[in-house]
């Protein structure tokens, strides 16, 4: 691993839009389409490039701003990783996300001409593996934290919430970082026409609900968190893995089987991601999501 990366010494993504050096009170980020090639599609990120000015109220208020799923602000490393980050919806701090984790991953790294980069996060250390291809697109394979499970204690308000009457797998929760829980619909239709009763759905609080349905190694997903202040995510990468995972431990897909998730589409933001894991079902010891990113424009809040 390289030295710690000096976030502001060590690169400047954009010239101010101003002109010459920022003000003191200047805050600059880049947007990106995470999970997809296509700007305008997959989900949206922000990263503020350096974040060592700011409070954590500070943070939570400008990702409340920006309102998007989520809002990433690098700061310098504590724990080995070439940067910390920390992440926000707009209304709480995640420890560990997927789309901002991959999307700072590509920003920062394609920033840096890294190929690889370790980014700090609340639930530990996430290697990233990075690629620009001939044609300049961007994408990476982040190492996740591995999640727990187990049964989901609230699966008859989860259902009725939902609108589904059964799950095809069992109702299971998965934590890494954030908690997810699993519901197997009968088909991708299905999933497709899902119209949740948000406000239930919100009083299970710190849940992503996710419904997915396919075979083999092509899944369509939902998922769904209003208490987080994300009634539906365009794309999830911390879901992902865990998806993957669900599906191994319960005989869909074989380990090492690398599967394609198509989600987005309902809210006019397709995305694709990917993800396998490795080792027996009964002891998943490796779990890994990858897909693409577009940068797609720069900002900079005057908070002064």
């Amino acid at each position: 691993m390289g030295e710690p990366i000096e976030l502001l010494s060590a690169f400047d993504p954009f010239d101010s839009p101003r002109g010459g050096a920022p003000p003191r009170d200047s805050h600059r980020y880049l947007l990106l389409d995470v999970f997809t090639q296509t700007p305008l599609e997959g989900n949206q990120l922000a990263v503020f490039t350096d974040g060592r000015a700011l409070s954590p109220a500070q943070m939570q208020r400008l990702a409340r701003e920006l309102n998007l799923s989520e809002t990433v602000f690098a700061i310098p490393p504590r724990q080995g990783g070439d940067v910390r980050i920390r992440i926000f919806t707009p209304t709480v701090e995640l420890p560990f996300a997927g789309h901002p984790v991959l999307g700072a991953a590509i920003a920062l790294g394609t920033a840096l001409a890294r190929d690889a980069i370790v980014l700090e996060t609340g639930a530990g250390l996430v290697p990233v593996t990075l690629r620009r291809g001939a044609d300049g697109q961007a994408s990476g394979w982040m190492l996740q934290p591995t999640p727990t499970f187990g049964p989901y204690e609230h699966e008859a308000e989860l259902l009725a919430a939902l609108g589904v009457e059964r799950s095809g797998l069992p109702v299971e929760a998965y934590s890494n970082g954030p908690l997810h829980v699993y519901v197997e619909l009968e088909s991708e239709a299905q999933v497709a026409a899902l119209r949740p009763d948000m406000r239930a759905l919100a009083e299970l609080e710190g849940v992503g609900a996710n419904c997915f349905a396919g075979a083999r190694g092509r899944w369509k997903t939902r998922m769904f968190a209003p208490a987080l202040g994300v009634p539906e995510d365009p794309a999830t990468g911390s879901a992902a893995g865990p998806l993957a995972m669900h599906l191994t431990r319960h005989g869909r897909i074989a380990s090492g089987d690398e599967i394609e998730i198509a989600q987005g589409a309902e809210i006019g933001r397709p995305s694709l991601l990917r993800a396998r894991v490795a080792g027996p079902p009964e002891r998943v010891e490796r779990v890994e999501v990858g897909g693409s990113a577009v940068i797609l424009a720069r900002g900079e809040f005057l908070l002064g």
